[in-house]
């Protein structure tokens, strides 16, 4: 079987997957450790996952040969989340389709998953309250390295997506916990 199917039932996966969205049960690593923010927001524990958000990602981008890499160095370079855009639109390639509306339809689709996942672990729109862009940008680069490497022990293709969105949607709604803003921008 080639390793862009499904290991339970042979249907199509994004690359670096095992099973496909109709086979898996959403469900998010949990250490059983919360870290709780100002805003009432709650996540799961950092301490010991690494600082992924303090890496020079210009020149980690750079090394790898990562556009994704590079597009999240501009928005924290700028606080332009255009970047972000840019970067989940170049990440859609792993799913392979005949069409960039296609690969973006897929894409959202297993982020839903991870949505439903973190409903149930943290309660529906948990993410809504305020998280600090920084600890976004940590927790995405974290999972693309993962997903980069071929971990597999949970989907960290969708786990970056999901971060990058949220992002997006925190720092047009919640333009204070951007401290990649610069002065003067919304």
């Amino acid at each position: 079987m080639s390793e862009d199917r499904c290991l339970m039932c042979g249907e199509y996966v994004p690359e670096g997957r095992r099973v496909c969205i109709n086979c898996e049960r959403p469900t998010i690593k949990d250490s059983g450790n919360r870290r709780q923010f100002p805003t009432g927001a709650v996540r799961d524990i950092q301490e010991g996952k690494g600082r992924c958000d303090l890496l020079p990602l210009g020149v980690v981008a750079e090394l790898i040969g990562s556009k994704e890499l590079m597009r999240i160095h501009e928005f924290k370079s700028t606080g332009d989340v255009t970047y972000l855009f840019d970067a989940l639109k170049e990440f859609s390639r792993i799913y392979k389709r005949d069409s960039k509306r296609k690969k973006l339809a897929d894409m959202l689709l297993e982020v839903s998953i991870h949505f439903e996942a973190g409903a149930r672990k943290y309660g529906d729109n948990n993410w809504r309250k305020g998280i600090p862009a920084h600890c976004y940008i940590d927790s995405a680069v974290r999972h693309y390295l993962k997903w980069y490497r071929g971990d597999r022990d949970e989907p960290h293709d969708r786990a970056f997506a999901w971060n990058l969105l949220c992002c997006i949607w925190t720092c047009e709604n919640k333009p204070e916990l951007n401290e990649f803003r610069k002065d003067g921008q919304k």
